[in-house]
This record gives C-alpha cells, sequence and structure tokens, in this order.
C-alpha cells in the first residue's frame, strides 16, 4: 500500500457545499474526491508541461515556423480553397 499525507486546503463555503454535494451523489466521501480531483490536475499539468517541453526542444532544433510563414501557408490555403469553388 502507498503511503499517503494529510495536507490542509482552503475552499469557499460554496465550493464546499458543492463539493459534499457531489460526494453525496456519488456515493464517496470528500476526501475520495479530492484526491481524485488533485491527481487528475497533477496528471494533466505533468502532460502539459512536457507538451511545452517537446516544443521548445523543437524550437532549439529548428523546428518551426514564424508567424509570417503561418499566415502566408494559410493565404495559399484560402485561395487554393476560393479557386477549387
Amino acid at each position: 500500500m502507498s503511503k499517503t499525507a494529510v495536507i490542509t486546503a482552503r475552499l469557499d463555503t460554496d465550493t464546499l457545499d458543492a463539493l459534499d454535494g457531489l460526494a453525496a451523489v456519488q456515493d464517496r466521501t470528500r476526501a475520495s474526491l479530492i484526491e481524485r480531483a488533485v491527481k487528475r490536475f497533477v496528471r494533466e499539468e505533468t502532460e502539459f508541461r512536457e507538451f511545452l517541453g517537446e516544443g521548445e526542444r523543437a524550437i532549439d532544433r529548428g523546428e518551426f515556423i514564424t508567424q509570417d510563414q503561418m499566415v502566408a501557408e494559410i493565404d495559399r490555403w484560402k485561395r487554393t480553397r476560393t479557386s477549387a469553388l
């Protein structure tokens, strides 16, 4: 079994009431919902930071286009689409 730790957090009463409502509807404890929410947050933030890191590494490798190049590409695409109609 993994080790756990107790943490303290402050929530406004509206959020706490909503959390308690969700816990009741889901037949779960407040703590279990908070644990699930924190795990989701940590996972999503970690994945987002990895995504940003890959973008930064791509830039370092020179694998990018400038905004002007992107605008020109979109303009070319629009002209192609318009002439096809």
